[in-house]
This record gives C-alpha cells, sequence and structure tokens, in this order.
C-alpha cells in the first residue's frame, strides 16, 4: 500500500501536467523548440567529440605507431611560392645508413586525377602512387593477393602496380586483377598485388582504398617527373616508445642534409602518431568551444523563454491556484504541479533537440566537415540538461504559484 500511493501520486501529477500543457499547446511549442535548439547544439557536442576521438583512434592505428611521414616543405608555415620537393634520393640513403632506430626508409610521390582503363571498362583515379619496395608493409597495409614491390621493379621501373579495393571492385568485379593488365593513360601497368580493403576516409575525406601504387622510378619516367625529388618519405622504427627521440634526431639528421643553419625554418615536416593527436585534438577543443558557446547561449535563451512564459502562466491561472488551495492543496503540491509541467516541456525538448541534431549531424557527416559518433551518453546528457533546465529555470515561477493566498488568488481570478 505505501508503494502504490506514490505511484498513485506520480502518476496524478503527471496527467495534471499533460493537461495543463494541452491547454496552453502554443507556448508549450515555444518551450520545446527553444529548449530544442540548446539540446540539438549539446546533442552535436557529444555527437562529435566522441567522432573526433574515434576518428583519432582510426587514424593513429591506420598511422602505425611507429613510423613517422616525412613531407617536403613546411606546411605549418604555407609561405606563398614555398619550394616542397625537397626531399632526395640522397636522404632516403642518408637515413637508410645513419638514422638510429630506422629499419624502412620509402620515398613516395603521387600524380592526381587520372584515367584507368581496363579493356572496355574505366574509372577516374584519384591518386596514384609511386614508391619504392615495401610500400606495403611501410603502411601496415596487408596484401590481399599477389605480392609487393622489389628492388628490382624499382631499379628497373618496371610496369608494374598494386591496385586498391575500389577501383578492382569498379573494374573486375568478382574476377581476380592478378596478372591482368591496366592502363592509366596510354601506360600499361601489370597489376602484381591487390591491397586489402582499409575502409575509412584520408584526411581530406578521400576514399584511402581508390588508388593504384607504381614504382617510383616509373612514375618519374614515364609522366616526366623530376627524378632527384620527391614529395613524401615514410620512416619505420624499432622501439616505437622512444618515437619522441627518433623524431628529433630525423629532424637533426634532415637539417644537416639540407644545410640549414640554426635559425632557419625546416623545409618539410615531419608526422608522428603524436602530432595527428595534437593536431586532431586542438581541433576537437575548437569545435567543443564554438559548439559549447552555442549550446550555452541557446540553454539560456530557452530557459529564459521557459521562465517568463511560467510567470505568465501563473498570473493567467490565478483562479486555478486559489481553487486548489481552497480544496486543500498545500504550497508543496502547487510547486510540484508546475515544476512537473515544467520536466515535461524541458523533456520534450530534449528528444526534439537529440532529433535535431542526430539529423544534423548526420548530414554534416555526408559533407565532410564532421564525423559524429553516437552512443547512449549522448541521450543521458540530453536528458540531464533538460531536466535541469525545467528545474532551474521553472523553480521561481513554482514558488510564485505556491506563495499565493488563497484569497486573493480567487479574487484574481
Amino acid at each position: 500500500m505505501s508503494l502504490i500511493t506514490p505511484v498513485r501520486v506520480t502518476l496524478r501529477v503527471v496527467d495534471m501536467a499533460v493537461r495543463a500543457t494541452l491547454a496552453f499547446r502554443l507556448r508549450a511549442l515555444f518551450v520545446i523548440a527553444a529548449v530544442g535548439l540548446g539540446i540539438a547544439s549539446l546533442t552535436l557536442i557529444v555527437a562529435a567529440v566522441d567522432g573526433a576521438q574515434k576518428r583519432a583512434r582510426e587514424v593513429v592505428d591506420t598511422f602505425g605507431p611507429d613510423a613517422a611521414f616525412i613531407l617536403g616543405g613546411d606546411i605549418q608555415s604555407r609561405a606563398v611560392g614555398q619550394r616542397v620537393l625537397t626531399l632526395s634520393w640522397r636522404d632516403a640513403e642518408a637515413l637508410r645508413q645513419s638514422l638510429p632506430g630506422a629499419y624502412m626508409v620509402v620515398p613516395m610521390r603521387a600524380k592526381w586525377n587520372v584515367i584507368l582503363k581496363y579493356r572496355g571498362r574505366s574509372v577516374d583515379l584519384p591518386t596514384v602512387v609511386g614508391a619504392t619496395q615495401n610500400y606495403a608493409s611501410a603502411w601496415n597495409w596487408p596484401l590481399a593477393e599477389g605480392r609487393d614491390f622489389t628492388d628490382r621493379d624499382v631499379e628497373l621501373g618496371a610496369k608494374v602496380g598494386l591496385i586498391g579495393a575500389t577501383p578492382a571492385q569498379k573494374l573486375f568485379e568478382d574476377e581476380s586483377p592478378l596478372g591482368k593488365t591496366v592502363f592509366i593513360d596510354n601506360l600499361p601497368i601489370q597489376i602484381v598485388g591487390v591491397l586489402s580493403y582499409r575502409g575509412g576516409t584520408t584526411g581530406g575525406g578521400g576514399d584511402p582504398d581508390d588508388r593504384l601504387i607504381i614504382p617510383l622510378t616509373t612514375l618519374t619516367q614515364r609522366f616526366n617527373m623530376d627524378r632527384k625529388y620527391f614529395r613524401a618519405l615514410r620512416v619505420k622504427f624499432h622501439e616505437p616508445e622512444y618515437m619522441d627521440a627518433h623524431a628529433a634526431n630525423l629532424r637533426s639528421l634532415l637539417r644537416h642534409l639540407h644545410g640549414l643553419e640554426p635559425g632557419q625554418p625546416d623545409d618539410f615536416t615531419i608526422l608522428t602518431p603524436d602530432t595527428i593527436l595534437k593536431f586532431l585534438s586542438m581541433l576537437t577543443g575548437s569545435l567543443v568551444a564554438f559548439l559549447g558557446v552555442t549550446a550555452t547561449v541557446a540553454m539560456l535563451v530557452g530557459g529564459f523563454v521557459l521562465a517568463n512564459l511560467f510567470y505568465l502562466s501563473v498570473s493567467e491561472r490565478t483562479q486555478e491556484i486559489g481553487l486548489k488551495k481552497a480544496f486543500g492543496a498545500k504550497n508543496r503540491d502547487i510547486m510540484v504541479q508546475f515544476l512537473a509541467e515544467s520536466v515535461l516541456l524541458t523533456l520534450a525538448g530534449a528528444l526534439l533537440g537529440v532529433a535535431l541534431g542526430v539529423g544534423l549531424g548526420q548530414a554534416l557527416t555526408r559533407l565532410g566537415v564532421l564525423e559524429i559518433e553516437l552512443s547512449s551518453r549522448v541521450l543521458t546528457l540530453s536528458l540531464l540538461a533538460a531536466l535541469a533546465i525545467g528545474i532551474l529555470f521553472g523553480l521561481r515561477p513554482a514558488k510564485r504559484a505556491a506563495g499565493m493566498n488563497p484569497i486573493e488568488a480567487l479574487r484574481g481570478g
């Protein structure tokens, strides 16, 4: 009996709150919409942060904890006219022979936006990468079929290639690409290896599987590129726990090889897993700061709309309040009723806000603006925030209603 009574009381309070809400539909919609906008921003924050953290883990796993990626030019300064082909075969050989802890050095260069053909089929290929032997091993990218390049392939400028999963599917469907000859413009390339499906996106939002890898010497010879320099280097190290020391040694050796004096800026950029995590954390922090201000302002606006409309509601419902008090309702009962109405509206706003936030987040994900990760935490935090808004901004109007004198309330009615 003691348990049934509180349940009945709760259900009665909820029923009265629903009836009162339905009696003032327009005001209820204003409150729900105002709170919903704030909760939508909060939903975006939580989902975007979770998505950014997930993406950071994926990027680091793909990048490899034991590797460094060196790009020609200083990508942080982005100086106009800056030379980006600053890495040479001399650098690669010196790193192989003299860099402590390094066991693999793979130079790379790329040609963008070519047409790849096989018999009567053709696909637009965003990237053709020129690399040396051990490309797949350097990127921790297993081969689904075939073999990687050899020293002899690179030395002879062989017309062989590794094909990614995306063009392989488009050109060959369920047929094995091994041994088949594809054409880049008029250059025939025999497929000797098929990269396994990796999935995800590249830093620019592209498909990492949409590529063809050929020997670097073949790329530079056949497309009349500078044969002395290349765009990037991939270096792998023993003992990845000492990556900071490896990066420092790498930077020191490259500065020496390039004849850079103290105080001169680097003409290269070194990326390590820590660098990537710091960069992604900076982006996440900026995103959280922007959306956090937006969410806070939106929720405060929603709260003030709620408070003002409830003050108006209290003024218009004085007769109702007076009658309830005349029939024995206590101050606490009146306050609980108005708080229940407030919480009901903000919870409805939370559900609307979560739906809006998820919809907007998915739209932004499709556009490549951000990546969201939905979890139960999104709904939990949204409901708690809505509950807090309902109680915080509904408390004063509820107290005002509860503190009314029943006789004066009836006269006012």
